[in-house]
């Protein structure tokens, strides 16, 4: 078992930095948006052509 038997965790965003990231260092979080849409286009248009060809395939 482990030393901390309260079974707490720190609150989310308590690291003693005051929210502040430290110098150098980007907000990541366009890039991430820009990625969820790179890979979620094509897989949005497979699925919708998928069903589109299987509606196809089972009702003539």
């Amino acid at each position: 078992m482990s030393d901390d038997a309260s079974g707490q965790s720190p609150p989310d965003g308590d690291d003693g930095t005051g929210g502040q990231r430290p110098p150098g260092v980007e907000d990541r979080r366009p890039l991430i948006a820009f990625t969820w849409l790179w890979v979620g286009t094509p897989l949005a248009y497979g699925l919708y052509e998928l069903v589109r060809k299987a509606t196809q395939l089972f009702t003539g």
